[in-house]
């Protein structure tokens, strides 16, 4: 799944995410399981109520690498 993050069609970063899930129409947020908590839970209840599909990766550097991106990410989405 994380090899669909190698698109145009996403955001990444807690800021562009929260904006996109209240913005666009959002396929699936991931979040970084090594994240700090205040960075992510917003973006976790945002998920829930919206019945967004979020997918758990095992560290911000993995995120970051799929999202072709040189630094470490906490949260990225694919928009639809």
């Amino acid at each position: 799944m994380l090899s669909k993050l190698n698109t145009d069609k996403k955001v990444v970063g807690a800021k562009q995410v929260k904006r996109a899930l209240n913005s666009y129409e959002i396929e699936v947020v991931f979040i970084a399981k090594d994240a700090e908590n205040k960075v992510t839970d917003e973006i976790k209840e945002i998920c829930i109520v919206k019945h967004i599909e979020l997918i758990l990766v095992d560290n911000m550097k993995k995120l970051g690498d799929a999202c072709g991106i040189d630094v470490s990410a906490a949260t990225a989405a694919l928009l639809k």
